[in-house]
C-alpha cells in the first residue's frame, strides 16, 4: 500500500485559468498528498495517459470553461476503458449548483465548486480514497 493519497490535478481542454488549479495543488501538497499537475490544455486521452503513467488515485478535472458535464462524462468513460474504473474522478471549478447532481450522476465522487474551503476537499479526499 502507497504512504500517500497521489491526486492528478488536470486541466482539460482550452481551458487557460489555472492559478486556481495551482492554489490547490499546492494546498493538496501542505495537507500531505503526492500531487501531480497535467499542465494546461490536456486531452481526455492525455488526462488518462497521465493518470495511468503516474498510478494515481485521484483524476482532479479543474474546469473554469463551462465544459464540465461533457468532459467529465469522457473522462469516466475513457477511465472505465482503461480499467481505472475504481479510480475516485472529482471535479472543481465554475461549477453551477445545478450541475452538481448532474456531475454525481455521470459517477464524479467529488464536486467541488469554487469557493470552497480547502479543509473541505482535504477531509473529503481523506474519507473517501480508497488506495491501491
Amino acid at each position: 500500500m502507497k504512504n500517500k493519497i497521489k491526486i492528478l490535478v488536470a486541466k482539460p481542454g482550452l481551458d487557460g485559468h489555472d492559478r486556481g488549479a495551482k492554489v490547490v495543488v499546492q494546498a493538496l501538497k501542505d495537507a500531505g498528498f503526492e500531487v501531480v499537475y497535467s499542465g494546461l490544455h490536456k486531452t481526455v486521452d492525455q488526462i488518462i495517459r497521465i493518470a495511468l503513467q503516474e498510478d494515481v488515485d485521484v483524476i482532479g478535472l479543474s474546469i473554469m470553461s463551462g465544459a464540465h458535464l461533457p468532459i467529465t462524462e469522457k473522462v469516466i468513460k475513457r477511465a472505465k476503458e482503461e480499467g481505472m474504473g475504481d479510480k475516485m474522478v472529482v471535479v472543481g471549478g465554475v461549477i453551477p449548483e445545478r450541475d452538481v447532481q448532474k456531475l454525481k450522476d455521470l459517477g464524479a465522487q467529488g464536486v467541488f465548486p469554487g469557493g470552497m474551503p480547502f479543509n473541505e476537499i482535504v477531509d473529503f479526499l481523506k474519507q473517501n480514497v480508497k488506495q491501491a
